[in-house]
């Protein structure tokens, strides 16, 4: 921008609407119908219900804001405050991840691991899966949602190292246990960085450990898009010099928490495939491979700890 920008105005829905696409450029179609819909308190497919209702001067000024905020490089789901990741919509902020369609396919990944821990659990005791890492908690959250019908014994813990994410996480939570109380009941929050967070009670007692840790080697941190690496937490996208050092953390330590037969889905870089596999591999894990995301990228590495009943 050569100089200030004319405010965004409009009288009505539709010219609200106009007026924010007009502040932010060609292309913006979608980001001022977001926008707008949120200021409004709608859904965005619903936004031209009602195209010339009348809008008042509060929310004129608050997509006002919101364009600012998005002009000087913060990123959509920033400036809404939510975002929806498969079932849920989930409060997202600067002290956690934006949740992205790479981590919807691990969890459906996970989901189908899950079924496959439930037909082992022994009767009486409980399915136990573990999110490492989970900041806003759309993993952990989703696994409990969704996964009732593999088990409604089912326990799922949500652990992180950082004081932030975790009041993120019990926001959503809380949000969560509003509207699916039941499925909120099978969360456990634990503070603490990976597997530090669990009570050693849970060792051998985990069938699903899944994961979507920093992966972002140091080099490539510098030449990400701003919009991630300026706005973005660090310590949940660079785990070190390499970019590696979380997901051989998590790998190394899962042996000792999985049952016979548990399950670990972790989500990698696609370069960083083939280490993870043979990582796996190397430290005696079972059908270690890696499995694509919608781009047809390698994007998570699968493995089965062995063990006597161990699944095929």
């Amino acid at each position: 921008m050569t100089g200030p920008r004319v405010p965004v105005a409009g009288s009505t829905v539709r010219g609200l609407l106009a007026g924010a696409m007009l502040a932010l450029g060609p292309g913006s179609g979608a980001e001022a119908r977001w926008l707008v819909a949120h200021a409004l308190g709608r859904r965005a497919g619903d936004l031209m219900v009602g195209p010339d209702d009348a809008v008042d001067a509060a929310v004129v000024t608050a997509v006002d804001l919101m364009v600012d905020r998005r002009l000087a490089g913060t990123p959509l789901q920033y400036v809404l405050g939510t975002w929806e990741f498969r079932t849920l919509e989930v409060e997202v902020d600067p002290r956690v991840l934006i949740p992205r369609p790479e981590t919807e396919q691990v969890v459906e990944v996970a989901l189908r691991e899950l079924a496959v821990q439930a037909g082992r659990v022994t009767p009486g005791r409980p399915l136990v899966a573990v999110d490492l890492g989970a900041g806003s908690g759309v993993v952990a959250l989703s696994l409990a949602a969704e996964g009732a019908a593999s088990s409604r014994a089912l326990e799922v813990w949500a652990t992180d190292a950082s004081p932030g994410a975790l009041d993120v996480l019990a926001s959503n939570l809380a949000a969560l246990a509003k509207g699916r109380p039941e499925a909120a009941g099978r969360v456990v929050v634990a503070e603490g960085a990976w597997f530090d967070a669990l009570p050693r009670r849970l060792a051998g007692e985990v069938g699903l450990v899944v994961s979507n840790p920093p992966y972002v080697s140091a080099p490539e941190f510098e030449a990400l898009d701003p919009g991630v690496r300026d706005h973005e937490p660090v310590a949940a996208l660079v785990p070190g010099p390499t970019g590696f050092e979380a997901i051989e953390a998590i790998v190394t330590e899962a042996r000792h928490w999985l049952v016979p037969g548990g399950s670990l889905v972790v989500e990698h870089a696609p370069a960083q495939a083939e280490a993870a596999v043979s990582l796996a591999l190397a430290l005696g894990y079972r059908d270690a491979t890696t499995r694509d995301d919608l781009a047809g990228r390698p994007r998570m590495v699968v493995a089965r700890w062995p063990g006597e009943g161990a699944p095929t």
